[in-house]
């Protein structure tokens, strides 16, 4: 099993590879966080209608795309995708990637689906051991387990599904928000990482506290922070003994 808690430093995880530093959820951006030395490289898991499961953040296709085109990502088949974002990779190439490669792997669920599929092909490239799979969905991370028992799981926490917090009229209505999810935070979080058997709880940082982080370590689980993107934010996350820190630039780091 791969390391989850911190050692002398907290664990180092590339965001969506080296998102700042070439196109997301990329061979590319994989490589180029590798380079620069990370312990896990983060990656999205989106399936289309088909059933085709490919690296993804969103059903956005205008983020998808890189601005190319606007619509919808789940309809399309793979070679159309291709046609709007031609590096964009399918789970089954970026495992082969990753089985040729020294680093842990990071894999987001976007959807309450395949997620027994998902296990089985970690399993199948030989990659379960260096593997942590997180979703917001429970059902994604109870067929995770189901499939393959041997498989770190983790809870991220929270979502906004519909988009809510990116909506101009709400923006006020967010900072009030996230604090009352900040407060209740860590009576909640026990019962969630028994009822998904995760041992890492992914949360963003505007939610983190030490009482959050004291509550899982309690629980034996490990707690990794999302998205942190300054210098003064990674003290402050570090501060609170986190376990990992995930970034979209993972020269961070290296500060």
């Amino acid at each position: 099993m791969t390391q989850l808690r911190r050692g002398a430093r907290a664990l180092r995880i590339a965001h969506r590879g080296a998102a700042a530093l070439g196109p997301e959820n990329t061979l590319a951006a994989f490589g180029r966080a590798i380079e620069v030395g990370v312990d896990f490289v983060e990656f999205d898991v989106l399936d289309l209608d088909d059933g085709t499961l490919v690296l993804a953040h969103s059903d956005n296709l205008l983020e998808v795309s890189h601005g190319v085109a606007a619509g919808r990502v789940r309809p399309l088949r793979l070679a159309e995708l291709r046609e709007l974002a031609p590096e964009l990779p399918t789970l089954e190439q970026t495992l082969e990637f990753f089985a040729a490669v020294e680093v842990g792997l990071h894999a987001d669920v976007k959807s309450p689906r395949h997620g027994r599929e998902i296990a089985s092909a970690l399993r199948r490239h030989g990659l379960v051991e260096r593997t942590v799979a997180s979703s917001f969905w429970p059902a994604a991370l109870r067929d995770l387990r189901a499939e393959e028992p041997r498989l770190a799981v983790g809870i991220t926490y929270p979502e906004d599904r519909r988009g809510l917090a990116r909506r101009r009229l709400l923006t006020p209505l967010v900072p009030p928000a996230v604090a009352v999810l900040a407060r209740v935070l860590p009576r909640r979080l026990p019962r969630w990482l028994r009822s998904t058997g995760a041992t890492v709880a992914m949360l963003h940082y505007a939610v983190l506290s030490r009482a959050a982080v004291d509550r899982c370590h309690t629980s034996g689980a490990a707690v990794w922070a999302w998205t942190v993107n300054e210098p003064e934010l990674l003290r402050r996350v570090v501060d609170l003994d986190v376990d990992g820190v995930i970034s979209d630039d993972p020269r961070l780091f290296l500060q």
